[in-house]
């Protein structure tokens, strides 16, 4: 691969990897949207960082974001591969751990729902494929392969509960899903990497928990995303 494009939602979940690869902030690339592209040249590839950006001082997150984000680094960036990195939410009964990481192995919505007909579920649903080289990868480096449900609130309601579990689902996010519906409609493969921050069945507040974990599972995420790049960049 010569372009490898990672797409993440916060900051603090590309720090480490982005001072670890000393990857260069290219500023306004993306002017007058608030994405932010960070790129370096590895092994005579490029690798690419774009970040959803910021708004009223916090990062943006969501899916609504991540489709921006994810449509402008396409257009512009031509990459080979899209990389879906960040934090997430996990299941303790499914053998979730704080700071694992994942390789998806699918991507739905959690709470795009939509009455009607099977084919308007269908649609709301998304099941959107995943990079064919994900398995092998996963297998190589040792990780967990799970499926990520996407949905642009923080919390989980019971039916979004529901949904998750109906259809196999082991890893919450706020971006997975949007990723894979852009990068469907251009046709670029995603690969999804995420890092547990959260157990969703685990009694607690999910904001106090990712908040306590953030650091930890972005530094688990890191060391992950430095195997992967030594991989597909050699």
């Amino acid at each position: 691969m010569k372009k490898i494009c990672y797409i993440v939602a916060m900051e603090a979940e590309a720090r480490p990897f982005i001072e670890a690869y000393n990857i260069r902030l290219v500023p306004d690339f993306f002017a007058p949207l608030p994405c932010q592209l960070y790129e370096a040249e590895v092994n005579g590839s490029w690798l690419y960082v774009v970040l959803n950006g910021r708004q009223h001082e916090m990062d943006l997150v969501g899916c609504e974001p991540a489709c921006v984000a994810t449509q402008v680094a396409i257009q512009r960036l031509h990459p080979d591969l899209v990389v879906s990195s960040g934090t997430c939410g996990g299941f303790k009964m499914k053998g979730a751990n704080i700071a694992d990481v994942y390789i998806g192995n699918g991507a739905i919505f959690h709470d795009r729902r939509v009455s009607g007909d099977d084919e308007w579920n269908v649609q709301g649903l998304g099941n959107y494929p995943v990079w064919e080289g994900s398995a092998e990868l996963a297998d190589k480096l040792g990780l967990k392969m799970g499926k990520v449900t996407t949905g642009s609130s923080l919390d989980m309601q019971p039916i979004d509960r529901d949904i998750i579990l109906e259809h196999g689902g082991e890893l919450k996010d706020m971006e997975g899903a949007a990723v894979g519906f852009v990068c469907q409609l251009y046709g670029v493969p995603v690969l999804y990497v995420k890092a547990v921050t959260d157990l969703c069945d685990g009694g607690e507040s999910t904001y106090e928990e990712f908040s306590r974990n953030l650091k930890a599972a972005s530094e688990t995420l890191r060391q992950v995303n430095e195997q992967i790049i030594s991989e597909l960049l050699r």
